[in-house]
């Protein structure tokens, strides 16, 4: 499980595709890291198969992650979103992230609000496959970060970002027309299910 609270962005160094499928080695400083360790990437709970601590890990993306994220598109240099697994005795500052794609989105809207030491709003489609989860003040996660929707339209929901947000994840290198991944609220899904 993870919280959404992105803990630092790592440069893909290399991007492999096999028989078997795609692998991605990426660059981080992560000195802790164990085989078999889950890791968010932005967004995308993988599994750590190599690594060299404080260096890089890699990890293998299943056909299931490739259908559902934009992994397909990803190359060396980009940059993703990095999260560690929340330790047992670890706080919760975010909220509850499986690390379950649910849906592919884009950006619609970038706005700088608030003149220049202010925050962004960012508005992104919303697909309806996902949109009955999705409620103004909820919360949702774009690319592994934990965030609450500030508006929400029929096909579009938009979230504001503060300036830490800004700085310390992938949202500073997104333009309109880029894709990110969604994962909404699992306690939605439940009660939806529930009921």
């Amino acid at each position: 499980m993870f919280t959404g609270i992105v803990e630092a962005t790592g440069e893909v160094r290399a991007v492999e595709d096999t028989a078997d499928g795609r692998r991605l080695r990426i660059g981080t400083d992560f000195a802790d890291l164990s085989h078999g360790q889950s890791i968010s990437v932005s967004g995308a709970c993988l599994t750590v198969e190599e690594f060299e601590p404080g260096e890089w890990f890699s990890v293998f993306l299943a056909e299931e992650t490739i259908d559902r994220t934009f992994f397909d598109a990803v190359a060396a240099g980009d940059t993703l979103n990095l999260e560690r697994a929340m330790p047992a005795d670890g706080r919760f500052d975010g909220h509850i992230v499986q690390g379950h794609v649910d849906a592919t989105a884009t950006v619609e809207a970038i706005e700088r609000v608030g003149g220049e030491d202010g925050d962004w709003r960012f508005t992104f489609s919303l697909p309806a496959d996902v949109e009955r989860y999705v409620v103004e003040k909820g919360s949702i996660t774009v690319d592994g970060i934990s965030l609450t929707v500030a508006d929400r339209r029929e096909d579009a929901f938009a979230v504001a970002i503060i300036p830490t947000t800004y700085d310390v994840t992938t949202l500073s290198e997104k333009s309109p027309g880029d894709a990110v991944h969604l994962e909404v609220d699992v306690v939605a899904k439940y009660v939806e299910r529930m009921v």
